[in-house]
């Protein structure tokens, strides 16, 4: 059954900034777990009151399952469907492209499509797929008016996600963007191994630094959160690419498909002026 609540996107493309947020490596049951707990409290302002939605991701890893967002197939609910999906590119025998969908015509990517109809593609990198140092980690920066990366955005920076909202924060209020819309795409980094730094005694990553991760980035994207709402408002959505395993049946990392790689949490949101 498709989802009652499901947006017109065709009424919010051109009306206000889009986010992608991308909390790479984030898993369902880590996520889920921290909101339960209270320890999400600036996520927790947007989310239902049950929390995370439970989908499934289109990719084990980060490359595979950004190409596909980007192609329009974000992370799909994990119940029985068809499940209509908020954007889509043109092209014939689609079975999830409703009259809710946004088409991007005559475009290779959503973030073409959005650029097409005045939107200002900003991209700022975490993990080592967006870091432009060589030609596959410039493909997918390389869909974007403008991208951004630099060793303090990534996986082994203890402050990546503050300095990364930062640089979001500086875009939104660039006097040369004040009467332009924005797609801002952000693929935050923090929960991404090594996270053991998050505990004071973390010798190891773990399911435990997994979790200390997320409550730290939860504090720094309200700064964000605030930039957007200056700017008129926004249609966010929060989800992770995948998941990452920490010995569940003898599995390590992700690029495979056990359920904690596979299961993801995901959230769309408007966030009023």
């Amino acid at each position: 059954m498709a989802d009652p609540n499901l947006p017109d996107m065709n009424a919010i493309v051109g009306k206000q900034d889009i986010v992608l947020l991308t909390l790479d490596t984030l898993r369902f049951d880590a996520a889920q777990q921290c909101f339960d707990h209270g320890e999400l409290p600036v996520l927790s302002a947007y989310l239902p009151a049950s929390g995370w939605e439970r989908r499934h991701t289109p990719g084990s890893f980060t490359y595979a399952a950004h190409a596909a967002f980007f192609a329009g197939f974000l992370p799909t609910p994990a119940r029985p469907g068809p499940h209509p999906r908020l954007f889509a590119l043109d092209f014939e025998g689609s079975e999830t492209t409703r009259s809710t969908t946004y088409v991007c015509r005559d475009s290779s990517s959503i973030v073409e499509g959005l650029r097409h109809v005045g939107y200002r593609t900003i991209c700022i990198g975490g993990t080592g797929f967006f870091n432009k140092k060589n030609p596959l980690g410039s493909q997918l920066p390389g869909l974007f008016e403008e991208s951004h990366w630099e060793p303090s955005f990534g996986v082994t920076a203890t402050d990546s996600t503050e300095r990364q909202v930062a640089l979001a924060c500086a875009r939104l209020r660039a006097t040369e963007l004040r009467n332009t819309h924005c797609f801002l795409f952000i693929n935050i980094s923090a929960m991404h191994q090594p996270n053991r730094h998050y505990l004071m005694d973390g010798s190891e990553d773990s399911y435990h630094s997994h979790c200390a991760a997320l409550r730290y980035v939860d504090g720094a994207l309200a700064p964000m959160f605030g930039a957007l709402r200056e700017r008129g408002g926004a249609f966010v959505i929060v989800c992770s690419d995948h998941g990452t395993a920490y010995g569940e049946d003898g599995y390590y990392g992700h690029r495979l498909a056990h359920d904690t790689v596979m299961t993801v949490p995901y959230a769309h949101f408007t966030i009023a002026p």
